[in-house]
């Protein structure tokens, strides 16, 4: 099991190539390439974790799956959470364990996820059915020196998660999908 605070932002991205240069010229290299990656959010009945504002996962990126909790978080500059998580040999497996407890889905959503990294901290870019956003990880003066090599001000910081960012971008283009995957979102 692997335990830690994680700590970042989020920015959107309007052009994937140059963000790509910029992070070669500060040193960055490519961890893993554009993989596919599927989340899916449990709770129990009445919207417990999410009153609590917490968060239980199962994510499958490429072939491998992971469950995560993670914690009621600070928002300041950065967002900044406990966050649990541990490798799942079969995710449909803990999908059906989490079912039998009592959990079940609650909202899904999907990527393509490149993740970067210079030895200090993650940077990764996830095209999502909502637009192109950037994550930068890792100690907060880490976050603030990578975002300025980057082109990006701290006006430009998101701290808000997918869940809330899809809701947001449900209200404004006012979408009947529940869901925040491809297939959901272009069948508006």
């Amino acid at each position: 099991m692997h335990s830690n605070r994680e700590i970042e932002i989020k920015f959107r991205v309007a052009d994937l190539r140059a963000l790509t240069r910029k992070l070669r010229r500060s040193g960055f290299n490519l961890a893993t390439k554009r993989t596919h990656e599927m989340n899916t959010l449990y709770d129990l009945p009445g919207e417990i974790l999410r009153n609590r504002k917490e968060l239980l996962r199962i994510r499958h990126y490429g072939s491998h799956w992971t469950l995560t909790h993670k914690g009621k978080g600070k928002t300041a500059r950065h967002s900044s959470r406990e966050e649990l998580e541990t490798e799942v040999a079969d995710g449909r497996i803990m999908d059906a364990i989490l079912r039998s407890l009592g959990y079940s889905p609650s909202f899904r959503y999907e990527k393509f996820r490149a993740q970067w990294t210079d030895g200090k901290g993650q940077v990764v870019i996830d095209e999502t059915p909502i637009g192109n956003f950037c994550e930068i990880e890792g100690p907060s003066r880490w976050i603030d020196a990578t975002a300025k090599k980057l082109g990006v001000s701290r006006s430009e910081y998101i701290t808000r998660n997918y869940a809330t960012l899809f809701q947001e971008w449900k209200a404004q283009i006012k979408s009947p999908a529940e869901d925040m995957t491809f297939e959901a979102v272009s069948a508006k």
